[in-house]
């Protein structure tokens, strides 16, 4: 996977755009990917047999990038002006929701604000069905280790139940909450905190 090919936009400006958050969502995406497809081939076996009884196929070698081309256009036009970035790396899609539009301060709940930006999500997902997604939870530095990384997998969980409640499948998704561990900014500043602090989605393409 390569982290040079990263380019996202700007969901305020919509300029395309380099940026160290944009390649540390990468990194931060690379270092706990695919926690089912990707993993162990014991794993990999269940995760496929649990896919095809969904009904759920893989994608022919030379179709991916056209079929992951369209659908980050698709995600692009859908979430412009929502706040959530855009990134891609290679053949992967990174969706990176901020803790501020996506959550309340130490909340679980997903704002009420946020979930149509969700459904917008869900479209295109139920539409690209052989896209596998891994959602990560990210937190800043403040308070303990211990409640960071619960938060960060409560914050992930619950930005996985809304995807679910809008009709992707839950075999499609893998839930991981990183606590501070993964920062794209320095935390010893207010802006940096906040862009620490995060929901990731990334969209992997489910190839033959």
């Amino acid at each position: 996977m390569s982290l040079s090919a990263c380019s996202t936009i700007n969901p305020y400006t919509g300029e395309k755009q380099t940026s160290k958050a944009a390649g540390g969502a990468a990194i931060g995406a690379v270092s706990g990917a695919l926690i089912g497809i990707a993993t162990s081939d014991s794993a990999k076996e269940r995760k496929e047999r649990a896919l095809a009884g969904a009904g759920i196929g893989a994608i022919a070698g030379g179709g991916v990038g056209y079929y992951m081309d369209v659908q980050e256009a698709k995600l692009r036009q859908k979430l412009e002006g929502s706040g959530v970035s855009v990134t891609r790396d290679g053949e992967n899609i990174i969706l990176n929701m901020p803790g501020n539009v996506t959550f309340d301060t130490d909340s679980t709940q997903v704002k009420s604000s946020f979930r149509s930006v969700l459904d917008s999500v869900s479209e295109v997902l139920k539409e690209y069905d052989s896209t596998m997604l891994q959602i990560a939870g990210h937190t800043d530095s403040t308070g303990g280790d211990r409640y960071n990384l619960l938060l960060s997998q409560q914050r992930a969980q619950a930005v996985a139940d809304v995807l679910s409640g809008y009709g992707v499948q839950a075999v499609r998704m893998d839930v991981v909450g990183f606590g501070e561990t993964q920062p794209i900014a320095d935390n010893g500043s207010a802006s940096g905190r906040q862009q620490n602090r995060r929901v990731e989605l990334t969209l992997i393409p489910y190839e033959e």
